[in-house]
Order: structure tokens, then C-alpha cells, then sequence
């Protein structure tokens, strides 16, 4: 059904509502990864606690209209404290039937379906597998289960720009934005902030001032057509959240991990280069850190992993900070290098946004499966720290922590991220850089005052490190190479005892980095008998679970790791405290395996492998089978 411009009386004011879930969907050109961001940063003005999830598609402009194309952008906001993107979805913006299919399963029954009637074609419908006369705008199963709003989405767009003197196809590129103002006015979200940054982008940075008023007219025209239409009477409001006094901004988690990075060289007082080779979903690294360079930072774009770990090598060797970002099929190729600077004794990071594998996988959607890789990913007995960020805020934070420990240690760190954790954003709350630590580095000369010959391998006593003898520092020539080295000296080695004792030093001063890192807590029913541990991205999707659970009258406690490598401290005495220690993972469990080897725990898991993060629900369902309870 049509519903036209008409004029009627005012809606009423909008109704209070606590949080909400929209999704805007359609081809990957359709523009909804900016109708979704400028939707996220209009409630980020008003107050909102939110999250979002964006979904890429894995194809480059892939045939418009068909269902491995669809891209989708998730933004969850709310009156209060929330931790994940949300699992059903109140609104659905669907542009055309590929969208339509793959995402009306995840809309709530009794959810919102805004759908661009025009894009429902013979044509469309056929690409998106559906008969040519069976649209599912028409089912009445999906009308009696959803609220299906069906608008002459394009051709409005087309009429309200008809005297741009554009063409259709350019036209056709404001879409995006009118289904950005129809939402918009259903929340009562303002325009404002799209419209300046609009006429920023194309009027002033892309010196295209007539995109700007086409798209602001095309804003404006999906609003007008929320004030007018009689299928929507009722608009809705979110208010502020009551977060934490202070500064906010939207961040992403590689915007995160960009900032981090550039405090950390600046806290350590070293230049940070950052080696990398463009992969999905780490390339954003690159971007952000070359677009940084006042800050002292270099970048570098590789010809393959290999040369970009290595380069990053060649940094920390001359006394920098060499960090190189990759997804899991990089971190493999790297693998040879990391062995090397773990012979070396050099500190680098390697930040690894995970995704979906094995090979390329599904190199757009998440996962939590290189823990193994990281631990263990490298021949021979060669440890490396492992950290693992749990949300895009986060990020920030852990960065600097890998900076921290790779030089204590003088030992490769790995960050371990993810694909949700990478693109999608929260709110941050802009810390003060002056409050945060120096990042302390012990030199060779604060090592040693003796006049004996320079010992490249002498080790700290506190760190069990070894001196960062930069080149060209007189005194401090030493030899450098693959081979297995002689304890002290430095010298190559073929000697078995003392490559043990090589292989335990190595190992002795990541474990000492324990005495330097904080104590794992412990949240919820502290005295329960189950524990729920989690690691990485799953932090917000665990704690939603067990505060539901725990609402529910479930005693719970949990607790969520970012050290992985070292474990903190105390995480065998607490994990002694429990009856049932049960892990989600988006694996098959990992963490798991790790945790039942090192501590003898019969560990339990929950574990879902298809590309994206736990649904809350599902998660309940998890824990409640892990514990036992099928009620």
C-alpha cells in the first residue's frame, strides 16, 4: 500500500520508551553504513548510551539485489547502561528484498518493518529468491507476526529531486537519507547534526556543495513524510542515559587501538611505526594511524604480512616501537618473523583483529579463534604475551598495556581484538592523557654500571629482561640472528642444556609480568557456586546474561580476562572457589582448553561459531544447560 503526502493534525508527543534496536538494510552501495552511523552519533547528542553493529559484506560490489550483498548497520540505544548491539530488532529499514530476507528473522514479532515498496520488483524478487509474485509484503503471515510500512521510498526521493539536474543514478544515492530522516523523526532524533556534517563533507572536503543539498533535501523529505503519513501515528523517545560525568565521543574499537598506540609511543617516549598489510578488518589501522603523522607516528604499507612484520622488527630492533595489525590468516603468515623476535628479545605489538576462518573464512564476520594461534602459533618453545581487548572502549586502554608489557618484557605482545569489537562503537569518555602512566623503559646504562664488556644477554634481575641495546650506541655491539643463543654472551649456541635454559628464561620473565598486572575481580554473587569467566568481545553479551539471570533470582558470579599471557595472579585461587566454571566462547573453546590444562578445573563451555557474537537469550539458554538447570 502507498501512503501519500496528506495533510493531517499533529501526532501526539512521543511516547517514553527505554531502549530500542534499528537496523537499516540494503545493497552494500546503498549507503547504510553512514545512515547508520549519523543515526548512532544524532543519539550519542542526546545523551544515549548505545552500541552498534555494522555488517559488511564479504564481496566487492557484489550484483545488486542479491542476498550476499546486503549490508546492515545495527544501532542499539537506550535510557540506560546497555553492553551489546541488542538481539531483536524493533525497526528494520529495508531498501529492497535481498535486505527484506536476510534480516526480517531477526526483527522482534510485533517489530517495525520500513520497506522501499518500489525495489520490490519481478527483477528484485527473483535475485533475492523469492517467486515473482509471492512478495513478502504481501504475506499475511509476516503482516499478522510484523508491522510491515511499505513506502514509495524512490520514487519520492526521485519527485523531491527531480530538479537537481542529476540523474537517476546519482539520485538514487540520496535514499539512504530520507530512510535516515523517517527514522529520525520516529525517535525524535535531530537533523542537525547530519545536515552540518553533510554539508562539511560534500560542500566543503569534497567540494561538491549540490550532493550536500541533495542529500539534506532527501533528510528533510523522509522527515515531512513521517509528519504527514497515517502509517506511523505514533513517534517514540529515548531519554539520556545516566552515565559517568565527563567528555564523551563515539569511538570504534581500531579507532580505539589507533589512539592507544599513539598515547603509548608518547608515554614510552618512542616513535611508533606501525607495518602493516591492508586485511579485513584490521586495514582501518593503517588508515588511522596515516592520518596521525603529527603526532611523531610512521606508517608503513607492506607488500605482505611477512615484509610488514618484519619491518616491524627492524623498528623495534632500532629502538622504536614496531606494531603490524592483521586478522588471523595474517597472524599465521607471521608466525616465522614472531619466532625471531622472540630470539631476538625485541618488543613489538601485533594486533590481531579476528574473523571468521579458517583460510579466508568469512573474512567480514567475527570470531574468537586465534587464542590457540597466539598462544602457540610458532615453532618451537616461543612464547609471546597475549592480551584481549572486550569492547571498542577498551581498546584504548589495552594498547597501552601492550606497549607496557612488550618493552618490560622485551618480548612480541599480541592484541588480540575482533571484527564486532573493531567496527562497532559505543560511547567513550575522553580519558585525561596527563593522568595516565609513563611507560617506564630500562636502558642498558640502568642496568649495569660495571666496566666489564657489554653482555648483550645479561638479564634485569625484577623483569628477566634483556638490555634494548639500540644501534649505534658505542659499547653495546653485539650479534643478532635467528640461531639459538648463548646465555649472557649473546653468542650462537648448539648446546642442549643451555637452549633449555634459554627456553625457560624466555618463558620466566612473561610469567613475572603476573607481579605487574592487576588482580583478575570478580563480579555478581562473589559467594555463588558458579562462576561465568569469559575473555575478548564476549564481555557485554556475558554480563547482559548474567544481570538477566541474576534478575531471575540465579546466583551468579563473573569475571572477564584481558591478560591471557600471563594469566593475572590470583585466577587459580579463584577459579578453586567455584563448584562450576563455565566459559562462553564464540569457539569451540579455547580459553577452555587452556583453563582445564594449566589448572586442572573441569571447566564447562558455551560456544557458538557462526559468525557474529552471542545473543543474550542464547547465552541464558548456555549457561542454564552448563549449569544444569533446563528449566
Amino acid at each position: 500500500m502507498t501512503h501519500q503526502l496528506t495533510e493531517r493534525p499533529p501526532v501526539s508527543e512521543p511516547t517514553p520508551v527505554e531502549t530500542v534496536a534499528v537496523r537499516f538494510a540494503g545493497d552494500s552501495g546503498d549507503g547504510m553504513q553512514l545512515a547508520g552511523g549519523q543515526f548512532t552519533s544524532a543519539a550519542a547528542i542526546r545523551g544515549n548510551d548505545f552500541a552498534t553493529f555494522p555488517d559488511y559484506p564479504a564481496e566487492i560490489r557484489a550484483p545488486r539485489g542479491t542476498t550476499f550483498g546486503v549490508s546492515g548497520f545495527q544501532v542499539h540505544f537506550a535510557a540506560k547502561p546497555i553492553h551489546t548491539p541488542g538481539d531483536a530488532i524493533d525497526v528494520l529499514v529495508a531498501m529492497n528484498p535481498a535486505a527484506f530476507k536476510m534480516n526480517v528473522g531477526d526483527v522482534r514479532q510485533g517489530g517495525m518493518i520500513i520497506a522501499d515498496e518500489d525495489e520490490f520488483t519481478k527483477v528484485n524478487l527473483k535475485k533475492a529468491g523469492y517467486g515473482p509474485e509471492e512478495s513478502p509484503l504481501a504475506d499475511e503471515i509476516l503482516g499478522q507476526r510484523y508491522r510491515i510500512i511499505t513506502v514509495p521510498l524512490s520514487r519520492m526521493v526521485r519527485e523531491a529531486l527531480s530538479e537537481s539536474g542529476q540523474g537517476v543514478k546519482e539520485i538514487d544515492r540520496c535514499r539512504n537519507m530520507f530512510a535516515l530522516g523517517l527514522v529520525c523523526w520516529m525517535y525524535d532524533r535531530p537533523l542537525e547534526p547530519t545536515i552540518n556534517w553533510l554539508q562539511s563533507y560534500f560542500g566543503d572536503k569534497k567540494n561538491r556543495p549540490e550532493v550536500a543539498d541533495m542529500n539534506v533535501t532527501a533528510l528533510k523529505t523522509g522527515w515531512a513524510f513521517g509528519e504527514t503519513t497515517e502509517a506511523i501515528p505514533q513517534r517514540y523517545a529515548v531519554a539520556a542515559a545516566e552515565l559517568p560525568s565527563g567528555r564523551y565521543r563515539k569511538i570504534s574499537g581500531n579507532e580505539a587501538l589507533v589512539l592507544g598506540l599513539v598515547v603509548a609511543g608518547k608515554k614510552a617516549g618512542k616513535q611508533v611505526s606501525y607495518c602493516g598489510y591492508p586485511i579485513t578488518p584490521a586495514s582501518d589501522l593503517l588508515h588511522g594511524l596515516a592520518n596521525l603523522k603529527r603526532f611523531g607516528v610512521q606508517t608503513f604499507q607492506a607488500e605482505d604480512e611477512i615484509a610488514a612484520v618484519a619491518s616491524a622488527i627492524g623498528v623495534s630492533y632500532a629502538g622504536g616501537i614496531g606494531v603490524t595489525g592483521t586478522s588471523g590468516p595474517g597472524l599465521a603468515l607471521k608466525g616465522e618473523a614472531l619466532g625471531l623476535a622472540v630470539m631476538l628479545e625485541l618488543p613489538i605489538v601485533v594486533v590481531d583483529v579476528q574473523r571468521a576462518g579458517p583460510a579466508t573464512g568469512m573474512p567480514t564476520k567475527t570470531e574468537q579463534t586465534d587464542l590457540l594461534q597466539a598462544f602457540y602459533g610458532r615453532s618451537g618453545e616461543a612464547p609471546c604475551i597475549v592480551l584481549a581487548a572486550s569492547s571498542p572502549s577498551d581498546c584504548f586502554e589495552t594498547a597501552i598495556e601492550a606497549v607496557r608489557l612488550a618493552t618490560r618484557a622485551m618480548c612480541p605482545a599480541i592484541l588480540l581484538s575482533d571484527a564486532s569489537i573493531a567496527n562497532g562503537a559505543e560511547p567513550w569518555m575522553v580519558p585525561d592523557v596527563s593522568a595516565i602512566p609513563e611507560i617506564e623503559i630500562i636502558h642498558p646504562e640502568a642496568l649495569s654500571d660495571s666496566d666489564e664488556p657489554f653482555e648483550p644477554y645479561l638479564r634485569n634481575e625484577e623483569t628477566g629482561a634483556r638490555r634494548w641495546a639500540i644501534p649505534g650506541t658505542p659499547g653495546l655491539e653485539h650479534r643478532v640472528g635467528g640461531l639459538e643463543k648463548q646465555d649472557i654472551t649473546g653468542d650462537v649456541s648448539y648446546d642442549g642444556p643451555n637452549h633449555q635454559k634459554m627456553l625457560a628464561l624466555r618463558a620466566e620473565k612473561i610469567a613475572k609480568l603476573a607481579n605487574v598486572i592487576p588482580p583478575m575481580e570478580v563480579g555478581g554473587d562473589v559467594g555463588a557456586e558458579t562462576l561465568v569467566l569469559g575473555w575478548g568481545g564476549t564481555a557485554g553479551a556475558i554480563l547482559s546474561a548474567v544481570e538477566r539471570m541474576r534478575g531471575d533470582g540465579v546466583q551468579l558470579a563473573y569475571a572477564h580476562l584481558r591478560h591471557l599471557n600471563p594469566f593475572p595472579s590470583n585466577l587459580g585461587e579463584i577459579l578453586g572457589r567455584y563448584k562450576r566454571v563455565i566459559i562462553p566462547e564464540i569457539n569451540s573453546g579455547q580459553l577452555r582448553m587452556l583453563i582445564r590444562g594449566m589448572f586442572l578445573v573441569d571447566a564447562r563451555g558455551v560456544n557458538v561459531i557462526q559468525g557474529r557474537g552471542f545473543h543474550v537469550d542464547e547465552l541464558v539458554e548456555g549457561i542454564q544447560n552448563a549449569m544444569g538447570d533446563k528449566s
